[in-house]
């Protein structure tokens, strides 16, 4: 277990570089219950930085799961109107929303597909107008993570549960650059790093990409008014945020009918408490037309049909395997570390904030300009070393962008 000064440190970290909490800005953290400890930590660290309020709203994975094994289909499939009505109040009140993951990737295994996709769907419905607030960025938010037990258990199935969890903060702390001697300069300078990778690409405005890899043959146009972005980014009052921690992504979104091809999955993906592994997608026109996966196939079915968007891809991310998270050679069962390890694709919808003007567009604009709407968004990841991605320029020029996994220039 880290001493009580570490995790001061980290505390300062997500909130510095993370929420970059501003002067008398409410702040509500959302955690398990087994995270309570440090959570403590936060809420005090978050009034040094000057929060007004600092709000907690705790979580049992475990009654979840009772929840979607007993309640009955027709209250599963609805979702009250408070919850969604605290939500814009508190995005109305400037507030930065702070959530810890530290689920258990098997949390809902055996639970029926259906009755997960339905609490999944009718959620989604009902808190896309909040959704809205994150996806375009005018909330600040922050996704991070401490260890769970049972997710450090899957993570090290050979410790014991103490030890597998101080594993896994060590883990952790070595991806958050906890190690460094100031790792909040750390951060800053890593994150101007990313800042510059996303230039090169905005610079010169490729038309599109092309993967290749075992199983993989993909084409993803870009929209014309695509641009990419890194970690920081800028919320409706002007102050910058970084949305996830750890982070090593530059990414934009592609062209909603612009995907064609096949592509394979190079991880497990840890959703709603199911793992699903093997996955291989087809495109046409942007389209998902089939589908495959190894085991979890019933759990991506239902992902794939949660909507119309949810058959189009949202966003494009890009990371080296030469890459901290990635060198650890660790798979996390966690999408936060393991999109941050490996190239990733997201099933659903995509950020308008990759738009030129995109904040500032109608739905119909949106869609007009090539971008995905969804109430889902699930990254997948794609990323190996033995992944080849060329860059199109708009007079057709092939650019080299990764060889073997790794960027080329």
């Amino acid at each position: 277990m880290p001493t009580i000064d570490q995790l001061q440190h980290y505390a300062e970290v997500l909130l510095r570089i993370g929420l970059h909490v501003q002067p008398e800005q409410p702040v509500l953290i959302s955690a398990p219950l087994e995270a309570a400890e440090f959570v403590r930590i936060l809420v005090a660290q978050a009034y040094e930085a000057g929060a007004s309020t600092v709000g907690v709203d705790w979580e049992d994975p475990l009654s979840r799961r009772i929840r979607l094994e007993k309640e009955a289909d027709e209250f599963l499939g609805q979702f009250p109107k408070w919850p969604v009505q605290k939500a814009l109040e508190m995005c109305n009140d400037n507030t930065a929303f702070l959530y810890i993951d530290a689920e258990n990737p098997d949390l809902l295994a055996g639970v029926d597909p259906k009755r997960i996709a339905l609490f999944h769907k009718a959620r989604g419905t009902a808190m896309k107008p909040v959704e809205k607030y994150f996806m375009e960025d005018r909330v600040t938010w922050l996704v991070c993570s401490i260890p769970s037990k049972d997710w450090a258990m899957k993570m090290f199935p050979n410790e014991t549960g103490d030890v597998a969890v101080d594993k896994l903060w060590d883990v952790i702390f070595t991806t958050m650059r906890m190690n460094e001697k100031n790792p909040v300069a750390a951060w800053q300078a890593h994150l101007d790093g990313l800042e510059e990778r996303a230039q090169f690409l905005n610079d010169r405005h490729f038309r599109s990409l092309h993967y290749q890899a075992p199983g993989t043959d993909l084409t993803v146009e870009l929209p014309d008014l695509h641009f990419w972005q890194a970690a920081r980014s800028m919320n409706g009052q002007g102050n910058w945020f970084v949305a996830n921690l750890p982070t090593e992504e530059v990414y934009t979104l592609p062209k909603r009918d612009g995907v064609h091809g096949v592509v394979s999955s190079t991880k497990p993906l840890a959703y709603g408490g199911v793992v699903i592994e093997g996955i291989q997608l087809t495109f046409e026109s942007g389209r998902i037309v089939s589908y495959q996966a190894e085991t979890g196939v019933d759990t991506l079915k239902e992902l794939i049909e949660t909507d119309e968007g949810s058959h189009y891809l949202g966003e494009v991310a890009l990371v080296p395997v030469n890459s901290p998270i990635s060198n650890m050679n660790t798979l996390f069962y966690n999408t936060l570390f393991d999109e941050n390890a490996s190239c990733h694709l997201a099933i659903g919808e995509a950020y308008p904030t990759c738009l030129e003007g995109g904040k500032e567009m109608s739905k119909e604009d949106l869609e007009r300009h090539g971008a995905n709407d969804s109430i889902s968004h699930v990254d997948f990841m794609v990323g190996s070393t033995e992944l080849d991605i060329d860059g199109i320029l708009p007079d057709g020029t092939t650019v080299p962008l990764f060889r073997a996994g790794n960027w080329v220039i």
